[in-house]
């Protein structure tokens, strides 16, 4: 375990207001600290913007692919830019990383102007969607070639710990084709670790993985960045990912960065129709949005003072842990009430009333 004068004694890691982790685990890295920088001010880490995008413009001919867009990504941040096909959060990524220039605005790494250094000039490193391993190298020569190419120090020391981080010990002398598709997204992710970026960008590396297997490569990429403390800026189209994994999250549409906020905030409290529907079902009753765990269904007139409509079942769908019940209102309009599979039952025709609480519904700026 590192001591380090400055997080002597009780050493609890507070982010975004929450107590997250003690502050080593069983490997002896420090969870909230970068791995390979360990005496770190948790001050420091918690406080400082470590990337900065100050009204970014990226236009091709006949197309804005971002169009001014303002961010500001803490240190140790897990932070996942989130949209659909085309929104701009890859180009924006791109940008970061230098394989692309901006054709208005600022990138800002540690406080400094990016703009004029080459990709391999920035201290940032980027996990593609397809990983990009060389398949004639071995798990640890794919691993260590950063390190080889900047004629860094303890090679062998920082190769073997971010391999035990990734667990894949063992699996060195191995080749790419040899190998699981979830164990080259981690040879891919540990490629990028150890050579300790301010921060590493990510471009929907789960993609290429089956959907069991993409959760718990979610959960332990969740987990290795809580390890290692470095900043990640994480490109996904998948809704889930970015709730689940994100402290923070910015919605992106049409090259514009629509809101930002915590995974709750923005779920919760959306500011546009298109991030309310983005990011999961919304039942749009006379204009006003609910979405379908806060809509409730009953055979029964609900209380004074809830909102409520008269309305047909439709169909039910079993889900497993859940029941959804689609019904249709006397305006035509469709609404999904998602219920426990304990309660009460229903059947296609069965008369209902749809009501939810004023709280649950959905406002617009």
């Amino acid at each position: 375990m590192v001591e380090c004068s400055e997080l002597a004694g009780d050493r609890e890691a507070i982010q975004l207001g929450e107590v997250r982790h003690q502050a080593t685990d069983e490997h002896g890295f420090t969870r909230i600290r970068s791995l390979f920088d360990p005496c770190s001010s948790v001050a420091d880490i918690l406080m400082e913007a470590v990337l900065e995008l100050r009204t970014v413009s990226k236009h091709y001919p006949g197309h804005r692919a971002v169009n001014s867009v303002s961010l500001t990504v803490q240190r140790g941040e897990f932070f996942s830019l989130l949209g659909p096909s085309g929104c701009g959060k890859t180009t924006t990524l791109r940008l970061v990383a230098g394989f692309e220039e901006p054709t208005s605005g600022e990138i800002r790494l540690n406080g400094g102007n990016i703009h004029h250094l080459k990709p391999y000039e920035r201290n940032v490193s980027t996990v593609f969607q397809n990983y990009a391993l060389f398949p004639h190298l071995t798990v640890q020569q794919n691993v260590e070639f950063g390190l080889r190419r900047k004629s860094e120090n303890d090679i062998s020391r920082r190769v073997r710990e971010v391999l035990e981080l990734v667990q894949l010990t063992g699996k060195e002398a191995r080749y790419p084709s040899a190998i699981s598709g979830g164990e080259r997204q981690r040879v891919a992710l540990a490629r990028s670790l150890v050579l300790a970026p301010d921060v590493l960008l990510l471009d929907e590396p789960l993609s290429a993985l089956d959907p069991n297997l993409r959760k718990q490569v979610r959960a332990e990429l969740k987990d290795i960045q809580r390890r290692v403390g470095i900043t990640f800026l994480f490109v996904t189209h998948d809704q889930e990912e970015a709730l689940s994994m994100s402290d923070r999250l910015g919605v992106m549409n049409a090259g514009e960065l629509q809101q930002v906020g915590t995974p709750q905030d923005v779920y919760l409290r959306p500011r546009t129709r298109f991030v309310a529907s983005f990011l999961g079902a919304v039942n749009w009753i006379n204009g006003t949005g609910v979405r379908p765990e806060a809509t409730s269904v009953s055979k029964q007139s609900p209380s004074a003072g809830i909102n409520s409509q008269i309305a047909t079942v439709v169909q039910t769908t079993f889900l497993g842990n859940c029941v959804h019940v689609e019904a249709r209102c006397g305006s035509g309009e469709t609404i999904v009430a998602e219920v426990s599979r304990l309660g009460e039952t229903f059947a296609p025709g069965d008369p209902v009333h749809i009501w939810w609480q004023p709280a649950d519904e959905l406002t617009f700026e």
